[in-house]
């Protein structure tokens, strides 16, 4: 299960350092380091609250396919993240520049919709919830610093990769839980 749980929390990671990388190469000040971190932490670590209590209501109805409908959902996010993603980049950056009331809500929510899917397949497969909540925001507040710092360091080409690398463990993760549950 451990195994599975790092699996499902580091994915997330490299695509927010990937974002906090672009606001890094945007020229992201001290100041802002410290908010932008906070900010991230509280919507992706918030938004897989709000898909678990989703997913454990659809587990419920799903009875014994629910195991089948994390996995396909699993695998699905791993390749929506493999889409290019600049639009959605330039976005994230512009939204950062008016990081005060509204805007706030919009970048939150522009970088945690995947941290929802997640929050529902840990529903759907009845992991412990408390648990990944504290690995994902604590990893998201640390990949965060770090993105921001080294973003101005880092090249386009390496932010990409590791957000389509994201994406592949994502769906490897879902290949690998689809092939236990129909060979277990």
């Amino acid at each position: 299960m451990w195994l599975t749980l790092i699996g499902l929390v580091i994915p997330l990671g490299l695509d927010t350092f990937a974002v906090a990388a672009a606001l890094g190469m945007a020229g992201v000040g001290a100041r802002d380091r410290t908010r932008v971190s906070l900010i991230f932490t509280a919507f992706e670590a918030g938004m897989p609250l709000v898909g678990f209590f989703a997913g454990n209501l659809a587990g419920r109805a799903a009875g014994n396919a629910a195991d089948y409908l994390a996995i396909a959902i699993l695998i699905g996010l791993g390749l929506f993240m493999l889409r290019p993603q600049d639009d959605d980049d330039e976005m994230r950056v512009s939204l950062l520049a008016r990081t005060r009331g509204l805007a706030v809500l919009g970048l939150g929510l522009s970088i945690s919709i995947d941290e929802l899917a997640i929050g529902f397949t840990i529903g759907l497969l009845h992991f412990p919830v408390l648990v990944i909540l504290v690995l994902i925001g604590a990893q998201t507040f640390i990949v965060t610093q770090l993105g921001i710092r080294l973003g101005q360091r880092i090249g386009e080409r390496i932010r990409e990769g590791a957000e389509r690398l994201a994406g592949v463990a994502l769906a490897v993760l879902g290949v690998v839980l689809l092939a236990e549950k129909l060979f277990h």
